[in-house]
């Protein structure tokens, strides 16, 4: 009877022999022992890749930019915008048609040829129900050295039809300086022309005309005219 065989009971089976089964080693450890080196891995491929994307976004971009520092900012030769035509304005045109835009301080002029204000000759003329608005605006513009010629109200073209601030009507040979010089004590005035030979410019006072530009703002919109800020330099 084997030792295996329980005591007064014939065991059908039994072992004999001096060897006894052998039992297998768990295959746990094995599976963590994948696990771990599957994990090492996948950190060294992830890590890899963080480093080839760095690469990419900042490697070659820092030599890139190095190699533009080294080069000298090209110099692009100055653009010169041609300037807009300006449409005569017929007699018995739509006085509300906007020609020219604003002729303030932004209008083309050449600020080494400015003219003074007592050089330009203004009438003004009054297309709003307002009484007296020509002859105040008119007394301004003298007190700030123009010479005011006409004053009264706006012909029958443009008499209640500007729903603007005004408009600058003169001949399209006066230069255009003239008309940025007057446009500098006032807002959103139009640019239009007629087929005056002379170079006085009228100024027609519209409905939403509130005043003149105070005298200080006019002033320091004058000077930038005649003293342009350079244009800044550009970075490379």
């Amino acid at each position: 009877m084997s030792m295996l065989t329980p005591p007064g009971m014939g065991g059908k089976y039994r072992v004999t022999g001096a060897a006894y089964p052998r039992m297998s080693r768990p295959r746990r450890r094995r599976k963590i022992v994948f696990a771990v080196f599957g994990s090492v891995l996948a950190l060294a491929l992830l890590g890899y890749g963080a480093l080839q994307l760095i690469d990419v976004f900042q490697g070659d971009g820092g030599k890139r930019n190095q190699a533009a520092a080294g080069k000298d900012c090209p110099t692009a030769p100055a653009s010169v915008k041609p300037a807009k035509a300006v449409t005569h304005a017929a007699p018995n045109s739509d006085p509300e048609a906007e020609v020219e835009p604003n002729a303030g301080p932004a209008a083309s002029a050449s600020p080494a040829g400015l003219p003074q204000p007592g050089q330009i000759t203004v009438n003004v003329y009054n297309a709003t129900p307002r009484a007296g608005l020509a002859k105040a605006v008119g007394d301004e513009l003298r007190a700030r050295g123009f010479h005011v010629d006409k004053v009264g109200n706006a012909p029958a073209d443009f008499d209640k039809k500007v729903t603007g601030p005004g408009i600058l009507l003169g001949s399209p040979k006066t230069d255009k300086a003239a008309y940025s010089v007057l446009g500098t004590q006032l807002d959103g005035v139009t640019l239009q022309t007629d087929t005056r030979e002379g170079g006085d410019i009228d100024l027609i006072l519209g409905d939403t005309f509130k005043e003149l530009k105070p005298k200080a703002d006019a002033d320091k919109a004058l000077a930038v005219l005649a003293n342009p800020l350079p244009a800044p330099a550009k970075k490379c």
